[in-house]
């Protein structure tokens, strides 16, 4: 048995029939040139004859029922694993095109995991035009991160195209990493020095937490004089209804040289950069629908807080909180804006030692994670109003059994008073947004992603202007 951290587990607790906790990828291929025409159905089948199941692909819950997996969150090793129930092929009517692929994606993603088993699903896709397929893989929150979701799927690739037989994610070996005291162990001695572990590293951070609250707290009463955005200052909207369990997928492909020539003149980051596309693009959609709250929309970002030799799959994220600037109609004036904000909100982030991150992740999160065990999602003013999120992904081009990997693109979860989440992830010269919003709370959705793209060119053509 292998127990779970507190913030794995959180994700179990908040599952329900409308707010499935999985995220997940999907993987656009070009068939390799000469390619046979039972290439996808020989590999489909090679995937399913593959050795030895790796972890996490073999863990399932060691109780797939609510109060089992409440009480008991740990893993154990499934020894009757049905890859034929858990790897599928699927078809698009060809030729299908990348709207038909997302209509597609969009109803698996909306489906539940089966709790009794391994909380995973591959779906290999076929018949999409350019002579391309999909490859969709989705996992639990519980079991994985989007950091660790990327190096997970970025194992089974290659740079070499002429490279075949190779295997599939769950065969994969883990890499060997620094083990963590207690990390595993299920034995009485091995619980108590955990435990004693925990309450040495509380005890030691409780100063710097407090801090770190007092600034929260003196942010949320100075809310405009504060460039530091505070969780519940961001006001209620359209995106923090309640949802239902049906979803919807949009993407978007930008070069990456033109968000970093921008990044360059305005001397900002590509978060920064991001974060004013998506404002803008969601000032613009909320406009139309007589919906913009007067406020400011914030976004929450998660963090990447694993140490650069940690290839776990556990969830080890921390959160900033910072203002889209929605309120404010010019773009380069939003830009600025956005910059001091998540300036701010990196100074305090920095401000924590890396030791009392975690402590202070589950603090800022319970009352996120309160709001959806309650059942107030949606029915409060929201922690904050869209999660946006930045995965560094692959730089150079990478194949898989001579496939070409053209794009891949985060599919994510939304929550109740959480209707829309955005994550991009940079692939091989290129940054690739994945939008994920609950089908009837934000109809035509799609539409975020187009508005994104123009708030692009007209940022661009300002910053060209201004030079």
């Amino acid at each position: 048995m292998k127990r779970m951290s507190v913030l794995d587990s959180s994700w179990l607790k908040v599952e329900s029939e409308d707010t499935p906790m999985h995220v997940g990828t999907m993987q656009i291929f070009s068939l390799p040139e000469g390619a046979p025409e039972t290439f996808l159905r020989d590999m489909v089948e090679r995937m399913k004859n593959a050795g030895e199941i790796q972890a996490p692909w073999k863990y399932k819950l060691f109780s797939g029922s609510r109060l089992g997996r409440s009480l008991v969150p740990a893993w154990v090793e499934d020894q009757q694993l049905d890859l034929d129930y858990h790897v599928r092929h699927s078809a698009l009517p060809k030729p299908g095109s990348e709207r038909e692929l997302g209509v597609l994606v969009s109803r698996l993603h909306s489906h539940p995991l089966d709790f009794d088993r391994p909380l995973w699903e591959c779906h290999i896709i076929e018949g999409l035009e350019g002579n391309r397929f999909a490859l969709y893989t989705k996992m639990h929150h519980s079991m994985i991160d989007g950091i660790s979701g990327v190096r997970l799927m970025q194992k089974i690739l290659t740079t070499d195209p002429g490279r075949t037989n190779m295997p599939p994610p769950w065969a994969v070996e883990p890499s060997q990493r620094r083990s963590q005291a207690g990390q595993g162990v299920t034995s009485v001695q091995g619980a108590f020095e955990q435990a004693v572990e925990a309450l040495r590293i509380q005890a030691g951070s409780t100063p710097q937490l407090a801090a770190a609250v007092g600034r929260l707290a003196s942010a949320a009463w100075r809310r405009k004089d504060s460039k530091l955005t505070a969780p519940f200052v961001g006001p209620q909207s359209i995106l923090n209804n309640r949802i239902t369990g049906q979803r919807r997928f949009a993407t978007q492909l930008y070069d990456f040289d033109r968000l970093k020539s921008i990044c360059r003149k305005t001397d900002a980051s590509l978060n920064d950069v991001v974060l004013q596309i998506c404002g803008t693009a969601l000032r613009r959609f909320l406009l139309e629908q007589d919906a913009l709250p007067e406020e400011p929309l914030t976004a929450g970002i998660p963090v990447n807080v694993r140490p650069a030799d940690d290839e776990g799959t556990g969830t080890a994220i921390s959160f900033m909180i910072a203002s889209l600037a929605t309120d404010e109609p010019d773009a380069m004036a939003r830009l600025e804006q956005i910059k001091q904000s998540t300036q701010k909100a990196k100074e305090h982030l920095q401000s924590l030692p890396r030791q009392v991150l975690n402590q202070y992740t589950m603090m800022l999160m319970s009352p996120y994670i309160l709001q959806l065990v309650s059942g107030l999602g949606g029915r409060m003013r929201p922690v904050f109003n869209v999660t946006i999120s930045n995965v560094p992904g692959p730089s150079e081009p990478l194949y898989y059994e001579g496939a070409r990997m053209e794009a891949m693109y985060p599919v994510s979860l939304v929550t109740h008073g959480g209707a829309l989440n955005i994550t991009c992830l940079s692939y091989a010269g290129s940054l690739n947004f994945g939008y994920t919003g609950c089908r009837d709370t934000l109809p035509s959705m799609q539409r975020l992603a187009v508005y994104t793209g123009e708030a692009l060119d007209e940022l661009e053509a300002r910053v060209t202007a201004r030079d």
